[in-house]
């Protein structure tokens, strides 16, 4: 656990460091967020059909942006080497930096979206559930994200490839926050939300594995 909290914080102390780069996520998802209404009616019934959607797209591709620093400056400074060879589990360092990027990424889109919500109209009734599935959510797209950058890692332009490795992995997740935000409005979400529950617990269960071993074969 020593190490796990130390690439905990060394992850946050360098994201400190290079706040404007840290801070892009998050300012992409409020740009595409508030800049959608204005290329469609600002009736309040369309924005409120179309909220839910907006959100999670919005979110989804603020992940996407910043997935790739996830093991790239560690892979350009030798750091990354020198998790292979350490003692330690790689799965469970591979966990901290998964922990470490939700934190810097996902965490500000939770606390970034109650007054967003209320600028798109969303109803009261629904703004729990969509907070609901930002936290179940965006854990997901970090774990199931490093898998991807465990893979590209080792090439040199491996952006568009790493968003055709992962993108179609995340289409669930928006399916189903998406469908639970719009049929919060009077209509039993439970279902929605234990499968994104579900998918967040196998991602944060098999993502570890599967990015060390991705990360092994990458960089040997």
């Amino acid at each position: 656990m020593n190490a796990f909290i130390a690439i905990v914080r060394r992850d946050l102390l360098l994201a400190m460091r290079h706040r404007a780069e840290a801070a892009n996520p998050l300012l992409f998802f409020v740009i595409v967020v508030a800049l959608v209404p204005l290329g469609l009616n600002p009736r309040r019934e369309t924005l409120e059909l179309i909220a839910p959607g907006v959100f999670w797209i919005g979110a989804l591709l603020a992940t996407l942006l910043s997935l790739e620093r996830m093991f790239r400056s560690d892979f350009d400074d030798g750091s990354l080497e020198l998790m292979l060879i350490s003692p330690q589990p790689l799965p469970l360092i591979v966990l901290a930096k998964i922990l470490a990027h939700w934190l810097v990424t996902g965490l500000p889109l939770v606390l970034a979206a109650p007054p967003i919500a209320l600028l798109l109209g969303l109803p009261t009734s629904s703004l729990a559930v969509l907070l609901t599935t930002l936290v179940l959510g965006t854990p997901t797209l970090s774990a199931v994200g490093a898998i991807g950058v465990a893979l590209t890692v080792g090439l040199r332009r491996g952006g568009m490839l790493l968003s055709l490795l992962v993108l179609p992995l995340y289409i669930p997740v928006l399916i189903f926050a998406a469908s639970a935000v719009s049929a919060a409005d009077g209509l039993p979400v439970t279902g929605q939300l234990y499968l994104l529950g579900a998918l967040a617990v196998l991602s944060f269960t098999l993502a570890p594995l599967a990015a060390a071993a991705a990360l092994r074969i990458s960089v040997s």
